[in-house]
């Protein structure tokens, strides 16, 4: 377990009500705990930035009567599988389907996989969450 380090920290009156209003709002019952979220969302930037082995999720919202579009996501799955750690398909309505893809890897290659995705025709919105494979974040 680490150690706990307590220091402290000097801001404006207003900047502080706005944060305390912000984790009030996302349901933080202190400010460590938000602070403590704050740098490790940085540190993932950074090591998305960097290069590092890294995690994330690529969301994508289709219409399945779209004629080989499933085919196509899944050859483009298929191209990329060693960044492909698992899929799911949830049959959203009887139009739409959702499609969570879990990858982990280099950061440019990830986002070049969430790109292509994105990209074919008939894929109505995706999305890619970035996060860390957890080696650099405490």
């Amino acid at each position: 377990m680490s150690e706990l380090v307590r220091f402290g920290v000097s801001l404006e009156r207003k900047l502080l009500e706005k944060f305390d209003s912000l984790i009030r709002a996302r349901n933080y019952t202190n400010r460590s705990e938000a602070f403590r979220d704050m740098i490790r969302q940085e540190l993932i930037k950074r090591e998305w930035l960097h290069g590092k082995d890294v995690a994330g999720a690529i969301t994508l919202i289709y219409d399945h009567h779209r004629k080989d579009l499933l085919n196509k996501i899944t050859d483009i799955q298929h191209d990329y599988q060693r960044l492909i750690i698992s899929t799911q398909h949830i049959h959203l309505d009887h139009d739409n389907c959702l499609e969570i893809v879990a990858v982990r890897g280099k950061p440019e290659d990830i986002q070049v996989l969430a790109n292509t995705l994105k990209a074919v025709k008939g894929v109505k919105n995706g999305t890619l969450s970035m996060s860390s494979a957890g080696k650099e974040v405490g």
